[in-house]
């Protein structure tokens, strides 16, 4: 490769991964602080992005995927571990919620991504909930598509650093989508930790009540 209801969204970026909300382990070295007012510089970041009740409508049904995700991050590292997934997600409120679940059979673990529309604002919140901790994540990511791209951005922490969250989507034609998560931790550069690759696929067979099949 980051912090709609019962709903596809309780991810991207899904997306996803047992352990860890979309997290990795940090390098054990000292890093240096950034002001949490520093990450908000970071390039392209707002949290006035805005999209459409329908931004989401695309991912309804059954989704195979292929990830890859730093194994430390934080660090300029470029070591990746890769393994697949598969995605089932369901339309709730009219399409004002989201919700679908990531699993991971070669890892054995799931997370939830959960997504809320707000009329008023016209913004997408995303939140993670991962199968090892069964929490919340409390800080969730905003924004909205402008046709086949979509951006969202946090600001949270991340092993105690202040970081910017970005998560961008590109829809690629109508079974093809690509996610990717990145952390800016100095509000001037973007490290990609997380990016994964989404076909469509037959839900009958890889769903079962809006689950992956195990």
């Amino acid at each position: 490769m980051v912090s709609t209801s019962a709903y596809f969204s309780v991810l991207s970026t899904y997306l996803m991964l047992t352990a860890a909300s979309p997290s990795v382990t940090l390098a054990q070295t000292k890093q240096p602080e950034t002001s949490e007012n520093a990450v908000r510089n970071a390039p392209g970041f707002t949290l006035d992005r805005t999209g459409t009740i329908h931004d989401f409508d695309y991912f309804a049904g059954g989704w195979t995927t292929r990830q890859r995700r730093l194994r430390v991050r934080g660090a300029g590292s470029n070591d990746w571990e890769e393994f697949p997934g598969i995605l089932c997600m369901a339309l709730y409120l009219d399409g004002e919620a989201t919700v679908d679940e990531l699993y991971f059979p070669t890892k054995r673990s799931a997370g939830l991504t959960l997504r809320t529309f707000d009329k008023n604002k016209k913004q997408w919140s995303i939140y993670w909930v991962n199968s090892e901790t069964g929490k919340l994540d409390p800080v969730p990511v905003v924004g909205g598509f402008n046709g086949s791209h979509g951006e969202f951005y946090a600001e949270d922490h991340d092993q105690q650093r202040a970081i910017a969250v970005r998560y961008v989507w590109n829809l690629l034609d109508r079974d093809h989508a690509v996610w990717e998560q990145a952390f800016s931790y100095d509000g001037r550069s973007w490290e990609t930790n997380w990016k994964a690759d989404f076909t469509r696929a037959d839900a009958s067979k890889v769903c079962e009540g809006n689950r992956p099949k195990r």
